[in-house]
């Protein structure tokens, strides 16, 4: 977790994807490192996906989802699990993503996460991302556009809403080893 103060927002007359608390003063960039996509020698990473997602892969890879994914049954609205080759994911190439248009939510997510308390929406960060303090300062609208876009992949999900966890860390959930 990160030790940055997070900036409290939320008036009744705001919408919900409004109410939200997130990390300030944060600037990030993807150094394309590609940590995020594997495991790492402390962790055992999970890309969890809905199916919506696994079904747009598909089309995308003319792959069959089991090919590339495993049904499971222990993380909320996911329903599956990226397959992985030699301990990272099976879609990653040379150090690249092949479906990055249409990766996963948490793939899109990282290194932020978002949990649901009360009302509010709180981000959070996964600081052991090597671009923390590279690139430019997430702002607020930052923190706003993750949530709707959330909020859209849940509703095609058949959900109202993300479930009560971060999906940043829930496609790579950390695991010790």
């Amino acid at each position: 977790m990160s030790t940055h103060k997070p900036r409290r927002l939320g008036r009744n007359k705001q919408r919900r994807e409004e109410r939200i608390i997130y990390p300030q003063g944060l600037s990030w960039e993807c150094t394309r490192c590609a940590k995020c996509c594997g495991d790492t020698p402390d962790h055992k990473r999970r890309i969890l996906l809905l199916d919506a997602e696994a079904e747009h892969i598909s089309r995308q890879t003319g792959a069959q989802i089991t090919h590339f994914a495993e049904a499971i049954d222990d993380a909320d609205s996911y329903t599956l699990v990226m397959r992985k080759k030699e301990g990272h994911c099976i879609f990653l190439k040379e150090g690249a993503c092949r479906i990055y248009e249409v990766r996963p939510l948490v793939c899109r997510f990282y290194p932020v996460w978002l949990k649901h308390e009360g009302s509010h929406n709180i981000f959070g960060i996964d600081d052991s991302c090597s671009g923390f303090g590279k690139g430019r300062c997430l702002d607020r609208d930052y923190y706003v556009s993750l949530l709707r876009l959330a909020q859209a992949r849940f509703v095609e999900a058949g959900s109202r809403s993300p479930p009560n966890g971060p999906p940043a860390s829930r496609p790579t959930l950390d695991t010790p080893e």
